[in-house]
């Protein structure tokens, strides 16, 4: 009954909307809806109750719940957190966290306890305070001569096809050749084996033994890892210790975005495709996660000319 008369609401507010979309809009005000019964809890009574339970995927738990996490405990009311595998780090301000999934899932997005899931015709959201990774992570173990640039890749499944947005051994080469005098480059696309798994499949692109060959003084990820100077307790750890002392990112569209929009500077990301675009999540909604400047390049192209011209 509450899905009816929402969609109602959307139809009377917004009209007609493309299919695929229109269920979000829906979705939000549901989310809405749902924070009323909190209204004493969370603005007068103030005490700690608030269990939050998340087993989706990381970029909507970057984008929506660790900052609802965040302003629950800034109010005082967080109680508690659950997630996946290699999140305490993420937590690091909750009272009690456990890491009780081992795998994400698309299921566990639609999670309505959050004041926003996935996409939103209203990024000015309220309960929301994105978390200071920056400040609390920043170290003096990751430190170079010239300064740091991340490049985020990945080469999953998406949508239950191939990869459609990555950046491939050609654009690489392109980005290496302009950048890497200018810059310390750290290379970052990580293995099954460093993160939860959601429902995406991450293919092999061999270009870790062609940037060996051809770029060996590109510093992988993997290998920092693998020496863990830091003493990171697990790759997740690592990724927030070594971007907290970065301010220039290349990233893609999903997770790998998110996490680099956390750390203030200029995040360039390419997406070719996705609701993103129509909700235009790069330009109302990564920005608030740490000011960063966001890049929006839909094409590769249109990456080359971001990288000549901002970095």
């Amino acid at each position: 009954m509450l899905n009816k008369i929402l969609s109602l609401v959307v139809l009377l507010r917004y009209g007609k909307l493309p299919w695929e979309h229109r269920y979000f809009y829906r979705d939000t005000l549901r989310c809405q809806v749902r924070q009323w019964k909190y209204i004493w809890k969370d603005y007068v009574s103030r005490k700690k109750y608030k269990k939050l339970t998340f087993s989706g995927e990381f970029a909507p738990e970057l984008q929506f719940v660790l900052p609802f996490a965040y302003w629950h405990y800034k109010n005082g009311t967080l109680e508690s957190t659950v997630s996946s595998k290699y999140t305490k780090e993420l937590y690091f301000f909750s009272p009690d966290h456990k890491e009780q999934f081992d795998t994400r899932s698309n299921e566990g997005n639609y999670n309505f306890e959050m004041p926003r899931i996935l996409y939103s015709q209203d990024y000015d959201m309220s309960k929301w305070v994105p978390v200071p990774l920056k400040e609390t992570y920043r170290n003096n173990v990751y430190l170079y001569e010239k300064p740091v640039l991340i490049i985020a890749n990945r080469y999953n499944m998406e949508w239950d096809g191939p990869p459609v947005s990555f950046y491939s051994m050609e654009m690489l080469a392109f980005i290496l050749e302009k950048l890497k005098s200018k810059y310390t480059v750290i290379y970052n696309r990580p293995r099954p084996q460093h993160i939860t798994m959601d429902n995406s499949d991450i293919y092999d692109m061999d270009e870790f033994s062609w940037l060996a060959a051809e770029h060996p003084d590109v510093i992988l990820m993997e290998n920092l890892f693998k020496e863990n100077k830091g003493k990171a307790n697990n790759f997740n750890h690592l990724q927030l210790m070594v971007y907290a002392n970065a301010s220039h990112f290349i990233s893609i569209h999903g997770g790998t975005a998110t996490l680099a929009s956390y750390f203030g500077g200029t995040n360039l990301i390419l997406s070719k495709k996705g609701p993103e675009h129509y909700f235009k999540c790069f330009e109302k909604l990564y920005p608030q996660f740490s000011g960063a400047k966001i890049l929006h390049a839909k094409t590769d192209d249109e990456v080359k000319k971001y990288v000549e011209a901002h970095f």
